[in-house]
Formats: C-alpha cells, sequence, structure tokens
C-alpha cells in the first residue's frame, strides 16, 4: 500500500503554502495554495454594526479543481469586497490566480465571539484560521431639547415642540433612558412645583403619546442629579427612530419658568424582543385641570376594548398617574384630594380586579434634589416635588396573543363635597395608559383599541 503525505511550508511576510498531497513514490502532485496575509482579533466591535475588514490572498498553482472558502460564527467574507457571506467557491478556471478573500465581523453576541475560516479544494489538505472578536454594545447619546425656555409671559410659552433625528433601527434597541436637566434662567427658576411632560407624535396617528412625566422643584434646578431625571422609554422604542417629533410642556405660570436640556441614552444590543408596538388606551394628561375629576360626576370614558395582535409575545399595560386638588372631605389623616389622600386604584381586565396602583408616598424627604423651596418634603400620593413621575408596568402572565378584552381603571370611590376653598373645590387624575405588546416577528397589524 502505497502511503500519502500532506503538508504546508511558511513563507516570509506571514505567507504560508498550503501544498496537495503526494504519493511517497512520486508519482504525480495534486497542486498547492499560497496564502499571503495576517489575521489577527477584531477587537471590539459594536452589536449589529459592522467591523473593519482584514484580507488574506490566496492563490493556486497546479490546481484543478475549485477553492471552497468557509466561515463560522458572527463573520462573514467576500471575494470582492461587496457581497458578504458565509461561503465562497472559486471555479477551477480562476483557481491559479490572486483572490483576495475579505472578512470582517457582525455580531450578535455581546461578549466573545469565535469562527473558522476554512479554505480547502478537493485532493488538498484543508487550511483553517481561528477568528476572533469581542460583541459589545453601542451607546447613542442624543440632546433634543438644549437649554430651551419654558415660561408663561414674556415671550415665552409652556410648550416646545421639534423634530430630532434617532438614529437606530427598532429592533437592534435595547433600552433608551431619557435624562431632563432643569436650569434656572438668569433671574431664577419658577418658585412652584408643577406638572411637566414629554411627548412622542405617532406619525401614523397624528396623536400626541405622553413618554414621561415629571414634576419641577420648588425654585431651584437638578444639577444635584448629573444626567437630571431618568425615564426608561423604550416601550415607545418603534416611535423613537427616524424623525422624531417631540413636545416639551411646564406648566409654569410665571416669565421666569426654567431651561429645559433633553437627552436619550439609546442603548444598541440584545433586546428582550426585537419588535414593539404601543396602543394609546386613555390620555387625560394635557396638565393638572384636564385630569379625570375625581368624587363627582362627569363624562371621562376609562373603559375601552382592546385587540391584541395575533403574533404578540408579551403584552404590558403602561401607566403614569397623579393627583391634584385639596378637595375636601379629607381623609381621617386629615390629607385632602387628589394630591395628598393615599389611594389604591385598580385595572379591571373583563370586569374583574387585575392590576393595583398604590398611590402613597414616594419618599419626598430624601429627594436628592434639595434643599428646595416650598412646602417639599410631605409625601404626595404617589410623586414628589423635584422627581420623575413613577411608570407603573402590569405585565399580563400570558401573551395574550389574538385576545380581545375589555379594560376599565377604577378609582377609589369617594365623593367631593365641594366645601374646601374656592380655588381648590376640585380634585383630578391626571392619567395615562398604554398597552405594550412585543414580538420577535414584525406586527402586520397593530393593538385595536375602541
Amino acid at each position: 500500500m502505497k502511503s500519502l503525505t500532506c503538508f504546508f511550508l511558511p513563507l516570509l511576510s506571514g505567507a504560508i503554502i498550503l501544498s496537495g498531497c503526494s504519493k511517497k513514490d512520486g508519482a504525480g502532485d495534486n497542486g498547492k495554495i499560497i496564502f499571503n496575509g495576517e489575521i489577527v482579533d477584531f477587537l471590539e466591535v459594536g452589536i449589529n454594526t459592522i467591523s473593519s475588514t482584514q484580507t488574506l490572498t490566496i492563490n493556486g498553482i497546479g490546481l484543478s479543481d475549485d477553492i471552497v472558502v468557509t466561515v463560522t460564527g458572527d463573520f462573514e467574507i467576500s471575494a470582492g469586497g461587496n457581497d458578504f457571506s458565509k461561503k465562497i467557491t472559486i471555479p477551477a478556471l480562476l483557481a491559479n490566480k490572486a483572490t483576495v478573500i475579505y472578512i470582517r465581523c457582525n455580531p450578535k453576541t455581546v461578549g466573545k465571539i469565535s469562527g473558522i475560516l476554512t479554505i480547502t479544494s478537493d485532493k488538498i489538505l484543508t487550511k483553517s484560521f481561528n477568528l476572533t472578536a469581542s460583541g459589545v454594545r453601542v451607546l447613542h447619546s442624543l440632546t433634543t431639547f438644549n437649554k430651551v425656555r419654558h415660561a408663561f409671559g414674556g415671550g415665552f410659552t409652556q410648550t416646545s415642540t421639534a423634530i430630532f433625528s434617532f438614529p437606530v433601527k427598532p429592533e437592534f434597541v435595547e433600552k433608551i433612558n431619557m435624562f431632563i436637566k432643569l436650569a434656572c434662567p438668569s433671574g431664577g427658576c419658577n418658585a412652584w412645583d408643577v406638572y411637566a411632560n414629554i411627548k412622542v407624535k405617532d406619525p401614523a396617528t397624528g396623536k400626541w403619546l405622553e413618554i414621561g412625566r415629571y414634576i419641577t422643584p420648588y425654585g431651584v434646578d437638578n444639577s444635584q442629579l448629573a444626567n437630571g431625571f431618568m425615564i426608561d422609554v423604550t416601550d415607545f422604542k418603534s416611535l423613537l427612530t427616524g424623525e422624531v417629533n417631540l413636545r416639551s410642556f411646564i406648566e409654569t405660570w410665571g416669565a421666569d419658568g426654567w431651561l429645559l436640556t433633553l437627552n436619550f441614552e439609546v442603548t444598541e444590543g440584545i433586546p428582550d424582543y426585537k419588535y414593539y408596538a404601543v396602543g394609546e388606551i386613555i390620555q387625560y394628561n394635557n396638565n393638572t385641570l384636564e385630569g379625570i375629576p375625581y368624587g363627582e360626576p362627569n363624562n371621562f370614558i376609562v373603559n375601552k376594548n382592546i385587540t391584541i395582535p395575533a403574533n404578540a409575545e408579551k403584552t404590558t399595560l403602561r401607566t403614569i398617574i397623579t393627583g391634584w386638588g385639596h378637595a375636601t372631605p379629607s381623609d381621617p389623616d386629615g390629607r385632602p384630594c387628589a394630591e395628598w389622600c393615599f389611594r389604591s386604584n385598580k385595572i379591571l381586565i373583563n370586569g374583574v380586579p387585575k392590576f393595583t396602583h398604590v398611590m402613597n408616598g414616594c419618599g419626598c424627604s430624601a429627594n436628592p434634589v434639595h434643599p428646595q423651596g416650598g412646602n417639599w418634603t410631605p409625601d404626595r400620593a404617589g410623586w414628589c416635588p423635584g422627581m420623575e413621575v413613577p411608570v407603573r408596568k402590569d405585565v399580563f402572565e400570558t401573551s395574550m396573543a389574538g385576545a380581545s378584552f375589555s379594560y376599565q381603571y377604577q378609582l377609589v370611590p369617594w365623593t367631593n363635597d365641594f366645601k374646601s376653598t374656592a380655588d381648590n373645590q376640585h380634585a383630578y387624575y391626571a392619567i395615562s395608559s398604554f398597552v405594550v405588546v412585543k414580538s420577535n416577528t414584525s406586527f402586520t397589524t397593530l393593538p385595536v383599541i375602541n
């Protein structure tokens, strides 16, 4: 029996000869492949981005078969530097000419990434190269409103609207945090704790959707927080992409007001689900006096019917609520409504209490934005002066895919006696509530709410 010998010879300048297998008696030679180039660690590469390319030149000598190049892991190859794939075949007619192989990394995971580049031709020894990289999250910092004056009078307004560019596709977004910085104009900040929020415009409906709410401090800025008030607004990532129309509102009554800077930190990485869709259930949140009148007859609709898309994999309710007014009768502990009276409101699903919103104190006296003027230390019903308002997320145990159900926001029963002072005879709950559905397949239909 005649044995076979296979070998490759290193050359100078990083080149390697990969020889064919020849018989011991020397009768015949199947050719060889020469490699020229050096492949090194790709180091850190952002998730869902493309690394710089590395190259390896392949030159066959005396080959009569195709050369096949393959790659594994989060790596891609190209024979021309344009169309990248996992496999390249160099036809036999071109196998004995120099071909440049372009190699790049397109990471889909965070952490260490490994792959193997393999080059072979029939009857020729296979040669493999180890490929390594590290996938990292990419942070995009965006400044939208920049020291925009909000005031009432003096040529200023309580509202500012503008369009901004968000660069990341929603399916790549892992998290979006919104940061609200408040600075004082030259004459000083407004003296009162007032209602404020940020909304995004839904281009499909033209509606403004509340993505975050906060209360201004009494007469001081919030510079004690390095980045300002932080609110997680990832639920709205389907709208926070491309050209985004934002609206800022501060219910200040004075020509002094505030200087608002609004920053977003978009994390491009591995999302829990690629696709989100958000639907408005109820919004009575333009200002404090346009909230739901509490304890008196009203025509505000808090009952809705909701249908969830068939491919939903997770369904959540997202609610922001704050109480306003010093109406009576006060609770037994002396707290008037609705700023001070503690309540446990409920969301009813198909007529049955499903989720509870406990609107007790938030620890106002421990607020890092201190000291403030005014009455900032006592606990309000679910909010504090100089703080972001809590976002209340209620997650269904099942995906609710394709389900239709009724929704009702139920306030704790209480009857206003209208015996408070003339300017505090009413109580209000400013509220927004949305349904957020998530999936790893794109939505062809959106939540239906009527």
